[in-house]
Parts: C-alpha cells; structure tokens; sequence
C-alpha cells in the first residue's frame, strides 16, 4: 500500500561508466515495511513513460540498525532552528521504538485463515 510522499528524495545510482539520478517529490508515492529479513523501500514516481521512475532498496535489519547507530551519532548537528525536522525524526523514531517494544501481533493469512 503506496502513500504520498511528504517530503523529497533524491536517489543517485552510481557505476564506472554511467550515473542515474531521480528525484521523488510530493506528487510521488512511497511504501515502507518490515519482512522476515529486513526492512523494504519502494518510491515511484508515476507519470508517462518519460517521467515514471521507481527504486526498490531491501536492507537486512543488521545493516538498517548501523545506519540508525550512525544517523544518530550526527543527530545533534542538526540546526536548533530546524525544529520541525527535529521534532519530525524524533516523533517517528519513538513510534518505531514503541511498536518494536510492543508484543508481537500474529497475523491471519487471508487465503488460508491460518495465524502466522
């Protein structure tokens, strides 16, 4: 389930010998979740064939959990005065500590009315 982006991003995929650049705006679309290994990213840009785009980023939870560590030990260098991103980041990162606290909820698969 894809929701509107708030924001921006900018995604650059560097090779040797080629450079593709996109940019996903308030009229693209994002989606976010956690599976068995790790955490998925999916942004898309719809449009005509021209301006469609898309970038889908699987990252283990080892990794996702280093990039947190390292997001955070650069958290203070934000600007005092940018307290919308400020207050932004630390509101989502406390709802991501609560639901990781929380007790585990078992999902029904829909075909098979089974709990997993």
């Amino acid at each position: 389930m894809t929701q509107p982006i708030p924001d921006k991003a900018e995604v650059a995929l560097e090779y040797p010998d080629k450079l593709y650049v996109g940019t996903f705006e308030r009229t693209a679309r994002f989606d976010a979740h956690l599976d068995k290994t790790g955490i998925s990213l999916t942004l898309e840009r719809m449009g005509d064939i021209e301006a469609r785009r898309s970038i889908r980023m699987h990252l283990h939870y080892g990794l996702f959990a280093e990039i947190l560590r390292e997001l955070a030990k650069t958290a203070s260098m934000m600007p005092e005065e940018d307290a919308d991103h400020r207050k932004a980041l630390r509101d989502a990162a406390d709802g991501l500590f609560q639901a990781l606290a929380a007790k585990p909820v078992r999902q029904v698969e829909q075909n098979h009315g089974t709990e997993t």
